[in-house]
């Protein structure tokens, strides 16, 4: 039984906890964010002195937001390929029930407007600059 307690492992290190940011510092970095997706050194040792951050914690949430907007990117054109399904097989069924003035194009769209709509509903608000 003893030799079950010999083969411990040294203790990891301790992670650091989570940065928690202030309203303000994600408002500054969602406006930097929105026009600069990439920091210069210079530009991001402004950045976190003017934020009170370190450059660690800068580089870190611009790979995160970036990973983020890619991630909201693919869904988004996951959607559109959805409601481009959806309306050929709406108008494809509808089609002669329509009257001449809607046609495919009107209502493919409608869908990909309500679809990017109801995508703009669920992602945070952007900063105005």
């Amino acid at each position: 039984a003893s030799s079950l307690f010999n083969n411990r492992q040294p203790p990891k290190k301790k992670r650091k906890s989570r940065t928690a940011f202030t309203n303000n510092q994600i408002f500054e970095l969602e406006k930097r964010f929105l026009y600069q997706k990439y920091l210069s050194p210079a530009d991001r040792d402004d950045l976190s002195q003017n934020l009170g951050l370190s450059n660690a914690q800068v580089i870190t949430w611009f790979q995160n937001r970036r990973a983020k907007l890619k991630r909201d990117m693919e869904e988004l054109k996951r959607d559109v390929e959805n409601a481009k399904v959806i309306t050929s097989s709406i108008s494809t069924s509808l089609a002669s029930s329509l009257p001449p003035s809607i046609s495919e194009k009107t209502l493919l769209e409608a869908s990909v407007n309500m679809a990017a709509f109801m995508k703009a509903r669920e992602l945070p608000k952007m900063p105005t600059i």
